[in-house]
């Protein structure tokens, strides 16, 4: 996993390695199922539980979902993940000097993910166009062996849930210009024939909001009118 590194700078007075170890005997002695950390505003809409893994449509999401873990004192992990946002990330709270950055994996993603999955908490896959049941398959062994949790973004075959961005837009200035606010959009939760769930989100912080009267969102376009 030679091309994967650290975001921010590491504890000056420990090897990375050391630090990794401490980290599988710690995830080695946790059982599947248990509760991780999530951000309040996604708590009751999407709760995680290590072994499991979610599937997301929206890098937003996906650093939503890693965030609560990593406000908690976990590593987490990006893997494929070439758009990846420090400012953004560092916004949601996810703490740079714990986190696993692999942009580029290549045609060794599911090595490197799986090599993730024994040493972070969560780990945010990028994975290819296509996966089959089989490759799903292993990295779900080793995340109910490491009591870690998998947030894909895109298609995945088994996911304990899926969440994915039903209308968004931002608020600010109506006309001329000036600085967008916040983010609000309406997330919906699919898990399995359950009726969806439908929860509205606003950015930064990621907070529960109530819906706005009428449309759900209104899209405030930018001075040389494309969407904002």
């Amino acid at each position: 996993m030679s091309s994967a590194r650290s975001v921010a700078a590491l504890d000056p007075g420990r090897s990375v390695v050391e630090q990794l170890r401490e980290r599988v005997a710690a995830m080695e002695r946790r059982p599947a199922g248990e509760p991780v950390a999530t951000l309040p505003g996604l708590a009751d809409l999407v709760p995680l539980h290590a072994g499991s893994t979610y599937a997301v449509d929206s890098a937003s999401l996906a650093l939503a979902l890693a965030a609560g873990a990593s406000q908690a004192g976990e590593w987490v992990g990006f893997a494929g993940c070439t758009d990846f946002g420090v400012e953004a990330a560092a916004e949601l709270g996810i703490e740079l000097s714990r986190t696993v950055l692999v942009p580029d994996p290549g045609e060794h993603w599911l090595e490197v993910t799986a090599a993730l999955v024994d040493v972070l908490r969560v780990v945010v896959l990028r994975a290819p166009a296509s996966v089959d049941e089989r490759t799903a398959g292993i990295l779900d062994s080793r995340l109910r062996t490491r009591s870690s949790v998998l947030v894909v973004h895109g298609h995945w075959p088994r996911v304990t849930a899926r969440l994915s961005v039903e209308e968004s837009g931002w608020t600010g200035p109506t006309s001329g210009r000036g600085e967008l606010q916040e983010r609000r959009a309406r997330v919906v939760v699919h898990r399995g024939a359950r009726p969806p769930q439908r929860a509205d989100l606003a950015w930064p912080g990621v907070r529960r909001i109530e819906p706005l009267p009428g449309r759900q969102v209104r899209e405030i376009r930018a001075v040389d009118g494309r969407a904002g």
